[in-house]
């Protein structure tokens, strides 16, 4: 119910009165389930972190090649996104101003968790010759991949919910992947492709 809350209130800050109002209860009754608002917040970074990375798991246990892995799980990041807007609006940070600073420190967990997958992905992919660059190429390319993400759902956020964070994605991805690959994506298996 939170994360409907907050996809129906985009830029506005949500209460306990709010939420047990659009549950149907009293705010004691949505006190017994959760001890505070904190948890509530805890709870759908849970839900994130469990899908996004379920997810990520799935993928590279059905694509062996670097160029594909990263390009299926942003893929998969954005319409995640797109899909739970709420939960986007917590991981960008902004209904988390004045909470818990326990909480801004999970949700940087959560893009320093996806930075560290993607820099997995590529120094595997050059102990397979899927690339050649050295570790500073390798670290740069992990983090332009993330802040690409963080990026579109930050916009996503900022709109309303009215820019979708996939938008225009399939034509910018070969245009990132060129940068950061020297390959152009259209080869089989390289193209953005989610699981979702």
């Amino acid at each position: 119910m939170l994360a409907r809350e907050l996809e129906l209130r985009p830029g506005s800050r949500i209460t306990t009165a709010n939420l047990a109002a659009a549950v149907g209860v009293s705010e004691a009754a949505l006190y017994r389930h959760f001890p505070s608002k904190a948890k509530m917040f805890d709870a759908l970074i849970d839900f994130a972190e469990d899908a996004v990375f379920g997810l990520v798991n799935r993928i590279l246990e059905e694509d062996h090649e670097c160029l594909a892995r990263c390009a299926r799980i942003a893929s998969m990041v954005l319409l995640f996104a797109e899909r739970n807007a709420g939960i986007t609006r917590v991981l960008m940070g902004d209904i988390l101003v004045g909470e818990n600073e326990r909480l801004r420190a999970r949700v940087a967990q959560f893009f320093d968790r996806l930075e560290t997958q993607f820099r997995q992905i590529l120094r595997e992919g050059v102990l397979t010759h899927d690339l050649q660059p050295d570790r500073a190429e390798i670290n740069s390319a992990a983090n332009l991949l993330l802040v690409t993400l963080s990026g579109r759902l930050g916009q996503f956020v900022r709109s309303g919910y009215r820019v979708s964070p996939y938008a225009g994605w399939d034509g910018q991805w070969p245009v990132l992947a060129r940068g950061i690959f020297s390959v152009h994506p259209g080869r089989e298996g390289a193209g953005p492709q989610a699981v979702i």
